[in-house]
């Protein structure tokens, strides 16, 4: 079978939530004089925050904690390693993150281009995220790649995340796709590539990373770009 649907991952593959996060977070440090007031080193927080980040979203995905945990606890624990423990700091960067990490909306380098030759080539795009559902659409709608999709699903309207087989039943159904004419393009080798290749469809792992993992008969890409050598 023809490969007819290509769902994509949003975060980091598509969607430059790495970067997104860093300038918004610095906007956030150095609006409340964060340095001046406790004399935390702004790279140094950051690094900080993305290990702490990193290691919850692991733990929401692996159903360990739900969103409230994560959303009390990624800026409360980066505090807190720098000795500063202030509940309502904390909670004031996280409400304002998720509001203002809208007003960047970089793209992973070769996305709107990337999307632009899949969609004269006639494929049908789609959307599986992780992400909250409130955050999700409005990402694809800001950056102004909303119109290449047919379908957005993030992981809040199903119940379950990736690598959870049920989002991938639910955004197939969504999008009316079979599996064997289905490819999945993420960067999360756990919740992308594992979960798409335990629920039977093909995927390219985009590996954004280097991590240089390695399956049977893997599709590896380091840049957008290459998708153009298997699609």
């Amino acid at each position: 079978m023809k490969i007819q649907h290509i769902f994509f991952d949003l975060d980091n593959t598509l969607w430059d939530h790495r970067k997104n996060a860093y300038l918004t977070i610095k906007d956030l440090f150095e609006k409340e004089e964060i340095s001046l007031k406790f004399n935390i080193d702004f790279e140094e927080f950051h690094s900080a925050y993305h290990d702490i980040n990193e290691r919850l979203w692991e733990q929401i995905r692996d159903g360990e904690i739900d969103k409230e945990y994560l959303r009390k606890h990624r800026f409360y624990d980066t505090f807190n390693r720098f000795g500063v423990d202030n509940l309502q700091l904390s909670m004031y960067f996280e409400e304002h993150f998720l509001d203002k990490i809208l007003n960047h909306n970089h793209l992973v380098e070769g996305a709107e281009y990337i999307l632009e030759y899949l969609k004269n080539k006639n494929y049908k795009l789609h959307i599986i995220s992780n992400g909250f559902q409130e955050v999700t659409e409005r990402k694809c709608i800001l950056s102004g790649i909303d119109h290449y999709f047919q379908t957005i699903t993030s992981a809040d309207s199903v119940g379950v995340r990736k690598p959870n087989p049920e989002i991938f039943e639910y955004s197939f159904s969504l999008a009316n796709a079979s599996k064997n004419e289905s490819i999945l393009i993420g960067d999360d080798w756990i919740a992308d590539i594992t979960g798409a290749q335990n629920f039977g469809i093909d995927v390219i792992f985009f590996d954004v990373l280097k991590e240089n993992k390695s399956s049977e008969n893997l599709k590896t890409i380091q840049h957008l770009l290459q998708i153009k050598e298997y699609l």
